[in-house]
């Protein structure tokens, strides 16, 4: 038997709970890994919450990244060995003391890292890679908004725009992040609850936009991040936590932004000279050969050191509601790691 964080029901973090449960299995292609360390996301408290349509349903145990060490192979694995320190993403159930994951979403970790930091790689920098270098495709002196900034993805994102030269980067985020934020390199940080970002956006560009935004948080977002596009901007979607708030679900305000959603137009696209382009990781798992390469490229990047994670909060299963609520508070300042107690 192994722990986990169990979701019992939808409904506030209270509800979370650490269960005992058979240990999985590997299938042919997979391997398992002990699990030192887990990534804790958006998507996990939405799936909480019952507004992550993807989840799998209650009782269920969510999780897309880990850190540990495998202690089982499934037929036909190869490279990789039992007592090998490795990453990992998972196709939910990562918040366990086991996880089961093809063979193909795992990569080493350096002797340089430890499981908390390998644990906050998976996700984010995934994420931010193929917004940034598949979709977005920085380039030098280029201008970029990230929305909540100080986010894991966020961060992410702002560490591999800075391998451009000559960008500057514009952060959304509460004010008490700011000096962080310019620590990491973000030249203009806003504060979202005091300001109207698009205006501020417009006066630091005097009145040129940006090249490319990064926008979790949809609904009304998305026309403010259109409007402050430049020839050729990219809006890159990857997120709708403007549905979300603290606690439980709410479906007038999932209706309120869907409402404020706006509609492109091809024809619109193009009389404008400007992209929308969405991701979803999850729905990019079965795609081997793509998963593959992008993470083939972060593990070189961490390898060489040019990516430097940042951790937030380390916390034991048994404290899964105060990490939940830390992150739909907007509290964090990078990722929030979930460990076995």
């Amino acid at each position: 038997m192994m722990n986990a964080v169990v979701i019992p029901r939808y409904g506030t973090a209270d509800v979370l709970r650490v269960r005992a449960l058979p240990e999985p299995e590997p299938e042919a292609g997979e391997v398992r890994i002990a699990v030192r360390a887990a990534g804790l996301n958006f998507s996990d408290v939405s799936a909480r919450q019952g507004l992550y349509p993807d989840a799998p349903k209650p009782p269920s145990v969510v999780g897309y990244e880990v850190a540990g060490t495998i202690d089982a192979l499934g037929q036909g694995v190869s490279g990789l060995a039992r007592g090998d320190r490795v990453w990992a993403i998972c196709h939910f159930g990562g918040q366990a003391e086991r996880v089961c994951t093809r063979a193909s979403l795992v990569r080493r970790m350096p002797g340089s890292l430890d499981f908390v930091h390998a644990a906050a790689l998976p996700v984010a920098y995934a994420t931010a890679f193929l917004l940034t270098n598949r979709f977005g495709h920085v380039g030098k002196n280029e201008r970029i908004l990230v929305h909540m900034a100080a986010g894991g993805v966020g961060l992410a994102a702002i560490d591999l725009c800075r391998l451009q030269p000559g960008v500057t980067i514009f952060g959304t985020a509460s004010v008490a992040k700011h000096e962080f934020l310019r620590s990491r390199g973000v030249d203009h940080p806003i504060d979202y609850r005091a300001t109207d970002f698009e205006k501020e956006v417009q006066r630091l560009t005097e009145g040129r936009g940006v090249h490319l935004i990064l926008d979790p948080m949809g609904g009304s977002h998305w026309r403010k991040n259109y409007r402050l596009l430049a020839p050729l901007g990219r809006l890159m979607v990857f997120g709708f936590a403007n549905a979300t708030r603290a606690g439980t679900r709410s479906f007038g305000r999932v209706l309120a932004q869907l409402v404020h959603s706006p509609h492109w137009s091809p024809m619109t696209l193009m009389n404008d000279n400007r992209a929308v382009m969405g991701l979803n990781l999850g729905h990019l798992i079965d795609d081997h050969d793509l998963i593959a390469d992008g993470l083939d490229a972060l593990a070189e990047l961490v390898a060489s050191g040019a990516v430097d994670p940042v951790v937030d909060r380390v916390l034991p299963f048994s404290r899964a509601a105060e990490a939940h609520r830390r992150i739909e508070d907007r509290e964090n300042v990078g990722k929030v790691i979930l460990v076995p107690d």
